[in-house]
């Protein structure tokens, strides 16, 4: 399923889902050293000025338990887990106290977004969602500052991190030139200014009219309006100051083509160009750089995530199932994935647009390359789910190589993204106070 660079890291580190914000209600925001922890509970680490308490931990490695169980994955053992939650509670506390060192802030509508989306996401309304909250035993208030955290949090990582990403030139011609089949030629707005020359014409005249020519590409070179020349010397169109209009190569003469291609805009062609019809004087309005020529693919897909209502299993045979009535036209893909689909792209059938390669999640993408027009896939697995896809309709298309090389450079900023994250916290925790306790005895 295609993936922006803020949603994926949303996904993978889960700052905004439900379950995340249930999970962390009781860990993200923490307690000041100022403030005592809870009844029967006690203080496990204190980072800088905030605390984390063993109930935190706890409530965080029971959540993660549940979760685990409803994806039908592995966990290491409640010792392991523990130090692990407590470690990736650590890190939290120092980089909310960076944060909030820093300035950063979430002001009160934005939070209010925020929860709102929440509350969307998950196909609830504002007073469902307090009540599944009230039903779970967590207060609103505590799990709005839990949600203002994850926001900070997402917000520090994003400012700190990607300024220690470095990208270069050469990386970003690599990643293209797998992902483009060609380079599509530019596009030239060309103004010319024509001396004709009559089929009948002598040398004496054909003498003429280039000296004619020339004194007119003189003045050009000097820096003569050129649109003001056109009007006074052109015997060819003299409206938009003998502009062509922006053309790709092919719809211009070859001459003029090979006459314009070196110059940049607003350059005038050095030497006059002839043709049948007579003397050119050229000047290059405007270039457009051609883009990459890239397959595009218009793909649909239906989401099942699994769950302790939903294993894995039961997940897979329920697309198979969903399959087999397409292909034996008993439902059509669309309303099946109005039907069933758990994303956002249900409401619309499952549609997922026009998109370029890289698009998506690896999983989802190799499988979707290798379906034909029309196909339909067995179900796929991903770290969001199991999909089924149909590819609707391939096209080769011509991207912008500005917008393409800023989509490559998106991409590789994706990837180094946890590398300069790891380094960043190493350097954060090296700066923090942090000191463990031991339970009271």
């Amino acid at each position: 399923m295609p993936v922006s660079l803020l949603s994926n890291r949303l996904l993978r580190r889960g700052a905004l889902g439900l379950c995340a914000a249930l999970m962390a209600a009781g860990g993200a925001s923490g307690q000041t050293a100022g403030t005592a922890p809870r009844l029967a509970d006690h203080i496990v680490a204190v980072v800088n000025q905030e605390l984390v308490t063993n109930a935190e931990v706890q409530q965080r490695v029971a959540a993660a338990r549940a979760e685990a169980a409803r994806a039908g994955a592995r966990l290491p053992s409640d010792d392991q887990l523990r130090r692990q939650v407590l470690e990736s509670m650590i890190d939290e506390r120092a980089q909310l106290t960076h944060a909030r060192d820093s300035g950063l802030h979430v002001e009160d509508p934005e939070l209010d977004r925020a929860v709102a989306n929440v509350a969307q996401q998950n196909r609830l309304t504002l007073p469902q969602l307090r009540e599944r909250l009230q039903r779970e035993g967590i207060d609103f208030q505590r799990f709005r500052s839990n949600i203002r955290d994850q926001i900070l949090l997402e917000r520090v990582r994003e400012r700190e991190v990607q300024s220690r990403i470095k990208i270069s030139d050469g990386e970003i011609d690599t990643l293209l030139a797998g992902r483009a089949s060609g380079v599509a030629p530019p596009d030239y707005n060309v103004a010319q200014l024509l001396v004709s020359v009559p089929e009948s014409a002598g040398e004496a005249e054909v003498a003429e009219r280039r000296a004619i020519a020339e004194k007119a590409l003189a003045r050009a070179k000097s820096g003569d309006d050129f649109a003001k020349l056109v009007g006074e010397l052109s015997d060819g169109a003299k409206d938009n100051g003998g502009a062509l209009g922006l053309r790709s190569a092919d719809r211009l003469p070859d001459l003029f083509v090979v006459a314009v291609t070196p110059l940049r805009a607003g350059d005038v062609a050095p030497q006059l160009v002839k043709s049948g019809a007579g003397f050119h004087v050229l000047k290059l309005l405007e270039r457009r750089d051609g883009g990459l020529m890239v397959t595009q693919t218009h793909a649909r897909h239906i989401l099942l995530r699994t769950s302790e209502q939903l294993p894995q299993p039961a997940a897979i045979a329920r697309l198979a199932e969903m399959k087999q009535q397409i292909v034996n036209g008993q439902a059509s893909f669309t309303q099946l994935a109005r039907d069933n689909s758990e994303d956002g792209s249900a409401a619309q059938g499952g549609d997922l647009g026009w998109t370029a390669p890289g698009s998506f999640v690896p999983e989802f993408e190799e499988a979707m390359t290798a379906l034909p027009v029309g196909g339909i896939s067995d179900p796929v697995t991903t770290r969001f789910g199991l999909h089924l896809i149909q590819v609707v309709d391939r096209r080769q298309t011509t991207v912008d190589i500005r917008q393409l090389r800023e989509q490559a450079r998106n991409i590789l900023r994706e990837q180094k993204f946890e590398a300069a994250f790891a380094e960043w916290m190493r350097d954060l925790r090296g700066r923090a106070y942090i000191e463990y306790r031991d339970p009271p005895t």
